[in-house]
């Protein structure tokens, strides 16, 4: 078993949240990249698009979705998906911190994962 500790103390604040990648690290081989991220009471990450695709876990806390001209509540256990291209944000209109774990893919990361799969096992 490896552990990677979130370190909170170490978070980067990007695109409107404090941020850790967890994921990838070397003894991982995963088809999947993944950051634990914490958007400050008031705060918003900004409306991005890309091209993986991505889904969101609520951990704690509740929080806003804002979606294609949608909006919808986000609290503790729920999960979203969002296809590639679609714009998308968090916004905290809370009091407290909200905290999400974020996962994105696409084909070429499954590729690699694969590859990395089939040259360990030879």
């Amino acid at each position: 078993m490896e552990l990677r500790p979130l370190l909170r103390d170490k978070m980067n604040h990007e695109n409107g949240a404090d941020a850790q990648r967890l994921v990838p690290w070397e003894a991982l081989n995963a088809p999947f990249e993944g950051s634990w991220c914490v958007v400050a009471p008031g705060g918003a990450t900004g409306m991005h698009s890309h091209h993986e695709y991505e889904i969101f876990i609520a951990v704690t806390g509740e929080a806003v979705l804002d979606s294609e001209n949608e909006r919808c509540p986000f609290r503790a256990g729920d999960v979203v998906h969002f296809p590639p291209g679609v714009a998308h944000r968090v916004i905290n209109e809370s009091d407290s911190d909200f905290e999400l774990y974020c996962i994105w893919w696409d084909t070429d990361m499954s590729v690699k994962f694969v590859d990395r799969h089939q040259t360990a096992e030879a």
